[in-house]
């Protein structure tokens, strides 16, 4: 049995639904209908799929802007959460990583002033003018236009690795290192999921929103995981020369946490120092 199936394919990235989103649509469908109201059952079916048609974009919005940075895309699967793409790596600079997660929201952004504008647009036409009324009477676009607006502010939240929480360890790494910012953004992420799963059981007693509290939690955990365990590799891989000696140099704290390769000036012994993951090789005389 497979466990995704492939609706398409966009800009060259592939596009595939997991099984258990079947499991969404049909508990819309029978919450729905269950009094016999399928009329309803309709209208809430074709409202879910234009959100994760929403959801698709915001996912090729990431996927874009990874692929301007040179970052490839495996492909983007939808799940009754929301949607993922995978992409083939990390950026190697805290500013890719923080443009490509913007990217996904500022989708929605645009999605939701397009749809704001057309539903403006249709206020001013009388009642009788065909499109527009059908517009309005078919309740269709503002709730899209709503749902675009939650979907900004939910993946804007801190919580790692949601937008918001990716955007946040972009901003730490750039000062503390990708590895200790992701052990601080994933702290505030267990934090907001067990938030999330709070206002899931009592508050508001939304079964998705304990699932998407879940899914923050183990994620990002993971996330954090996979880093420790780059970190670990990075610290280990044999250089092609013995490092630097570090009495010619004074040695920034900030270079080496970043993972940084290059070169750059020490203005105190007036010397270039070259970096390799990190790791300072070699200091050149600028005589």
């Amino acid at each position: 049995m497979f466990r995704s199936w492939k609706l398409g394919t966009a800009f060259g990235i592939g596009i595939y639904l997991h099984w258990t989103f079947f499991l969404l649509l049909a508990w819309v469908f029978f919450s729905s209908a269950g009094d016999g109201s399928y009329g309803v059952a309709l209208y809430e079916l074709t409202l879910v799929s234009a959100v994760f048609g929403c959801v698709v974009l915001h996912e090729l919005g990431h996927a874009l802007m990874a692929r301007r940075f040179g970052i490839g895309t495996r492909d983007i699967t939808l799940y009754p959460i929301g949607g993922v793409a995978r992409l083939e790596r990390l950026g190697e600079r805290p500013i890719e990583e923080f443009w490509i997660a913007l990217a996904g929201p500022a989708v929605n952004v645009a999605i939701a002033a397009l749809l704001a504008g057309v539903l403006s647009l249709g206020a001013l036409h009388a009642p009788g003018d065909g499109l527009f009324e059908s517009i309005q009477q078919g309740k269709l676009l503002q709730p899209l236009l709503y749902m675009n607006i939650m979907l900004v502010l939910f993946n804007l939240l801190p919580a790692f690795p949601l937008d918001g929480g990716r955007v946040l360890r972009a901003i730490l790494a750039t000062y503390i290192g990708r590895l200790r910012a992701t052990e601080i953004a994933a702290k505030i992420g267990v934090a907001m999921a067990v938030l999330l799963l709070v206002l899931g059981l009592t508050i508001l007693s939304a079964p998705m929103l304990i699932f998407v509290a879940v899914f923050i939690y183990f994620a990002g955990q993971q996330e954090l995981a996979a880093v420790r365990h780059r970190e670990a590799n990075r610290w280990t891989e044999p250089l092609e020369q013995s490092p630097a000696d570090p009495d010619q140099f004074h040695r920034e704290p900030a270079w080496s946490a970043s993972g940084f390769s290059g070169f750059t000036w020490d203005h105190h012994t007036h010397r270039w120092i070259r970096w390799h993951n990190g790791r300072p090789v070699q200091t050149v005389s600028a005589d």
